[in-house]
């Protein structure tokens, strides 16, 4: 299975179905129907899904900030607690 690569500008509606397909996955994984192939295939999906909606709402908060103040680009920098997955929170 191949893993969902996002788009460099995912929209809104592609954030919006990754999330609702992601949350399907989650709801079928926890019925516990599933052989263990299809769980780890799942998995791997839902990872893939996960990091797509995760860079969305990366791209989001970016566009947030430029909005904000388009002239300071230190502005730039994630949010409190919004970490990304490569740095620590304290």
């Amino acid at each position: 299975m191949t893993p969902v690569s996002p788009a460099p500008a995912a929209s809104v509606s592609d954030f919006e179905q990754s999330l609702v397909a992601l949350e399907q996955l989650v709801d079928r994984m926890e019925h516990g129907d599933m052989t263990l192939e299809e769980s780890l295939a799942a998995y791997e999906r839902g990872v893939g899904l996960y990091r797509h909606c995760q860079t969305a709402l990366e791209q989001a908060e970016l566009r947030v900030r430029m909005l904000s103040d388009p002239q300071d680009p230190s502005s730039r920098a994630p949010f409190p607690g919004m970490a990304g997955p490569n740095t620590t929170d304290g």
